[in-house]
């Protein structure tokens, strides 16, 4: 209601213990939640593992007291956990991991936006969730077909995520150290839109010339203009997150360049192409993606090494090809772990690590 003035949130877990009671009862837990060696036909929620799920806000349904909202620190500590133990399950596909870990990235967007917050601790919360959410859909990779995670719902909460946190941004209350990170992520992952382009255009210069924001228009810049050799070079100097937000672009790309070399090189007898420079040109993971890709637009090869462009057999037909995208995402963690990149823990040049609410 205007002028009412919003809650702080009391929860000191990941998930109320009403909830947890409940969802237990109700036979709901997620295999995630469930106490380890736990036996038994009713499985038990662990406290520890246990994060709240999502439930969409019903009209006329009250508020939640302020002891099922988690405050701004426990939501953070939540996040830092999808990332650090959830994202990193070894017993489970990625497409579950990327299933249970969207759904409770929405809830805590939905937990801040009830309850009132400060900027710093409000910006924090939603980059690192974010973040984490860029991360395990770019991990999806060819799993993003079929499966639990539905890759038009993800799609739509990581544009969700981007909404929240630019809305806070435009608050004007910063500045935010990761603020030109972010913008720039958004431009990527929405790599030749008009209207991002636009709305990234109209941040302020000082903003515009952070490095990871001139980088990512550089990238739109390279994308729209069908600089094929530009654009992959750009893509391979673009650190982790960054990587996995363009990830999403990167077959559309190589189709659009693919075409182009097809157009240009097509002839009725056909000029051939070593594999091995298509593998360095699209930056592809080597030379079986690249057979792979050359096989699905309707090339043919010679032996095992060479693509023959003919005139009339390039084709396109329905999405382009999923790729593993180790060499331009899967490699670039180097070492550190997604709990580390999400909390801007890592050493990155150029990137200010966030300070935690106070």
């Amino acid at each position: 209601m205007p002028g009412c003035e919003l809650p702080v949130g009391k929860c000191p877990e990941m998930c109320p213990a009403a909830e947890r009671a409940r969802r237990e009862k109700e036979g709901r837990l997620h295999r995630f939640e469930v106490a380890r060696g736990c036996r038994g036909t009713r499985p038990r929620a662990d406290p520890q593992r246990a994060v709240k799920e999502y439930s969409r806000p019903a009209a006329g349904k009250p508020r939640p007291p302020p002891s099922e909202l988690r405050p701004p620190s426990v939501l953070l500590a939540t996040v830092r956990y999808l990332a650090s133990e959830v994202a990193e399950s070894a017993d489970a596909s990625r497409a579950e991991v990327a299933s249970f870990v969207a759904d409770r990235l929405r809830a805590v967007r939905l937990d801040l936006s009830l309850q009132g917050a400060g900027d710093a601790e409000a910006v924090l919360v939603l980059e690192t969730a974010l973040a984490t959410l860029l991360a395990v859909v770019a991990r999806l990779g060819p799993e993003a077909e079929g499966g639990p995670a539905d890759p038009v719902l993800l799609q739509t909460q990581v544009q969700e995520g981007f909404g929240s946190l630019r809305r806070w941004y435009a608050r004007g209350a910063g500045p935010h150290p990761r603020q030109a990170t972010f913008q720039g992520l958004f431009l990527l992952y929405n790599l030749g839109s008009a209207e991002a382009l636009h709305e990234v255009l109209q941040l302020p210069a000082a903003l515009r010339a952070c490095p990871p924001l001139h980088t990512a228009l550089a990238v739109d810049a390279a994308f729209r203009e069908g600089n094929t050799a530009r654009l992959f070079r750009l893509l391979r100097t673009l650190p982790y997150l960054q990587s996995c937000a363009v990830q999403c672009h990167v077959g559309l790309a190589r189709r659009r360049a693919l075409a182009r070399l097809a157009r240009a090189l097509s002839t009725p007898k056909g000029q051939t192409l070593p594999l091995g420079f298509m593998v360095h040109l699209l930056a592809l993971d080597g030379p079986s993606e690249a057979r792979d890709l050359c096989q699905a637009h309707g090339l043919p090869l010679v032996g095992e090494e060479t693509v023959v462009f003919l005139r009339g057999h390039y084709a396109e037909e329905g999405l382009p090809p999923v790729g593993t995208c180790n060499v331009l995402v899967g490699n670039k963690l180097r070492g550190h772990t997604l709990e580390e990149v999400v909390m801007a823990e890592e050493e990155v040049e150029g990137v200010d690590k966030p300070k935690p609410p106070t």
